[in-house]
């Protein structure tokens, strides 16, 4: 993994093997990186992606393993009790452009990843919502 700071842009360059998400919380926390969008593409061979059912108040994970071509990675960067909070979604492709996506637990970079976090000026902090038990933004 390489990155460059241009502006209040970050730009990344992940390798073969490095894990999406644990990259960009890394550099968010070196970067003191409080706040800003995250959008990304790529190919991965191996993914983890969940989808939350609010009836349930759970999230069910589903395990991808093969060649697939990122499609999208849009997420953002905040912090829950002053610690770096990374929230991501995905779209991953397969060889037959079929699509597959959504909140997204781990995946590993294949051959490359291109991903930017846009920084934003400030600071959004999350807390658990007593109603869907989710870490959503609270803003005070």
């Amino acid at each position: 993994m390489e990155y460059k700071i241009i502006d209040k842009r970050v730009v990344i360059r992940l390798d073969v093997g490095d894990e999406i998400v644990q990259a960009i919380s890394d550099i968010a926390e070196q970067e003191n990186i409080k706040l800003g969008v995250v959008t990304g593409i790529g190919a991965v061979d191996k993914a983890t992606i969940g989808v939350f059912k609010p009836k349930e108040k759970k999230y069910y994970a589903n395990d991808f393993e093969g060649d697939y071509e990122l499609l999208a990675l849009n997420g953002n960067v905040s912090t829950m009790d002053d610690k770096t909070y990374v929230h991501l979604h995905i779209t991953l492709g397969d060889d037959l452009g079929h699509a597959f996506g959504g909140h997204l637990n781990e995946a590993y970079i294949s051959v490359t990843g291109e991903i930017f976090i846009d920084i934003i000026d400030g600071q959004v902090d999350r807390s658990v919502d007593p109603v869907t038990e989710l870490n959503i933004f609270k803003f005070d």
